[in-house]
This record gives C-alpha cells, structure tokens and sequence, in this order.
C-alpha cells in the first residue's frame, strides 16, 4: 500500500494533524510526519516532494496556516495530488490559510478541506488510495454504513421523545 505523506509548515499544526494521523491509522494506511516550511525550508520541502513518489508516498497532505503556501509548494514539485488543509491563525481564524490554499494557478491544483479539515484530509487521501485497493475501499464503505447507522439512531432517539 502506498504511504501518505503529512507535511505541516510548523509544528503548531500538529493539533490540526492529530486528527488525521488518527484516522489514517484507525484505516491502517500508513504515513510518515514531517514539519518543512514552505519559506523557511524551501528546498526541503521541494527535495519531500521531488522524491515523494519514487519513495512510495501515494499522496501528500500539506497543513499550513497563514500565508499557507507549503500545499503549492509541494503540487508543484510532484504529480501526486496534494490535499491542502488550512490552519486556523490567530489573526484572521484561518480565512487567510484558506484562500491561499484555493486560490491556485490553473495547472496545479491542490485539493482543499476545511479551516482545520484533518480527518477529512485523511478520508480524502484514503478515497484516492481506496481506487486502486479494494479492501480499502471496502473499510470506506463500512464507516460510511456505521456513520449512517449512528445518526439513524439518534433520529430514533429524537423522534421517540418528541414525536
């Protein structure tokens, strides 16, 4: 199975990533972790991304906050898709992050979850895994089912009270 790759601009993201890492691991999809700055690291960030696919990352997740250019940086150096999460600041709760983040040149795109989006950078990465492997796919299908199921309950719940 290919790895992902988790690359946040600053480890004042990792609260962000714990969410992903979670649910990475609760699918069994491996990864690794790393912290390179789209501006302080620049080369880093670009050799990560130069070399992601040759060392078997199958997609990159890149969490950044502020001017949030590390999911460019990293597009631009790779053909694999790169999934942008942007990071809540401090100043203008993350609307910054968030449009750097969408607002990429025709050619490189970054696919983009929500203002501290991790476990929905983790779904996304595992659906694009999940195309090539089944019983990943299949994991999908099971927690789509139980999530149904729980929120089923508690409209049971809520219409035995109420109703």
């Amino acid at each position: 199975m290919k790895k992902v790759g988790i690359v946040m601009g600053s480890d004042s993201d990792l609260p962000v990533l714990e969410s992903t890492m979670k649910t990475l691991k609760t699918f069994g999809v491996p990864y690794e972790t790393h912290v390179y700055s789209a501006h302080r690291t620049p080369a880093e960030a670009i050799s990560f991304a130069c070399n992601a696919k040759e060392n078997g990352f199958g997609v990159i997740i890149a969490a950044a906050g502020m001017a949030a250019h590390l999911g460019g940086v990293l597009a631009a150096n790779t053909t694999l898709p790169v999934i942008g999460i942007p990071c809540k600041s401090s100043v203008l709760d993350g609307m910054d992050a968030l449009l750097a983040t969408v607002q990429m040149p025709s050619g490189i795109p970054v696919a983009t979850v929500a203002i501290n989006g991790g476990t929905n950078a983790a779904l996304l990465a595992i659906e694009m895994l999940a195309i090539s492997d089944e019983a990943l796919a299949e994991k999908l299908a099971d927690k789509r089912k139980a999530d149904a199921e729980a929120v089923l309950a508690k409209n049971a719940a809520v219409e035995e009270k109420y109703n």
